[in-house]
């Protein structure tokens, strides 16, 4: 389903030429003088469709980077990305039609309207057969238990209710990937409990392939098979989540505390 290989962003981070004289200052008017950051330094790995994968690392790692250039929002600089057979920065309106992104601090939800009338704007945009929408509008105000609030206007919605709306309007196309860029942040225990169960559930369900990234540990723990560690632009690990806690933790009892052992390689690197 998604292929990367050697997959490389880097940025230019221009300064202003201040504090450094009036010669200085005057060249950068014509040339201004910046550095090189690597956010993502040649990350490869190979994701099957229907995996449910977990992708960790500290702030600044590049996870949310990599999620950005597997869905076309950025262009890599250097290596190459496949997404169900299209490459995401060439193709972004097919790419588009076969992707679901949610990111934890940004709405793609519609201030004033209920969600009903949201999911309707989608639905136009989308093309989604009448068929599909209402099966799909169904299962996922079912699962999401969303009953309650369909027809409130956002503005009026807690943040738990916002979270599953927008989870919902990123699946209502039933693409066949689903990025998830900090979907639980902020919300409360019962909010996490649902979003957890609901996306087990909806690979279940519709074989989505999800890619998780996450500061909660219990997200991992409760939802993905596999983990990949990112660190310093760099994968350190790759591989199904019951091996990673037998090779880092200390003991039998120590193996169930997934957030130690991810504090403990923090800390080390």
């Amino acid at each position: 389903m998604i292929e990367a290989e050697r997959l490389a962003k880097e940025y230019k981070i221009y300064g202003s030429g201040r504090g450094r004289g009036w010669g200085e200052a005057i060249r950068s008017v014509f040339a201004r003088p910046y550095e090189v950051k690597e956010a993502v330094k040649g990350v490869s790995f190979c994701i099957r469709p229907g995996e449910l994968v977990g992708f960790i690392g500290p702030n600044g790692a590049g996870k949310s980077t990599t999620i950005k250039m597997l869905s076309g929002v950025l262009t890599p600089t250097s290596g190459k990305v496949r997404v169900n057979g299209c490459v995401p920065s060439e193709d972004r309106r097919r790419n588009g039609m076969q992707i679901g992104v949610v990111f934890g601090q940004r709405s793609q939800l519609f201030w004033d309207l209920p969600m009903e009338e949201t999911f309707l704007l989608y639905r136009r945009m989308y093309r989604i057969p009448s068929a599909q929408f209402r099966r799909n509008v169904d299962f996922m105000v079912e699962l999401l238990e969303m009953e309650s609030f369909y027809r409130t206007p956002v503005r009026q919605l807690s943040l738990g209710q916002k979270m599953r709306a927008n989870l919902a309007a990123a699946l209502l196309h039933d693409p066949a990937v689903l990025y998830l860029d900090e979907p639980t942040i902020g919300l409360d225990v019962v909010a996490k409990a649902k979003i957890r169960r609901f996306l087990r559930e909806l690979n279940e369900e519709k074989r989505t392939t999800v890619i998780l990234t996450t500061h909660d540990m219990d997200d991992i723990d409760e939802v993905c098979e596999r983990l990949m560690l990112i660190d310093r632009g760099t994968m350190i690990h790759d591989g199904p989540l019951a091996e990673f806690k037998r090779m880092y933790s200390e003991g039998p009892e120590d193996a169930a505390d997934l957030e130690r052992i991810i504090g403990a390689i923090y800390s080390r690197s």
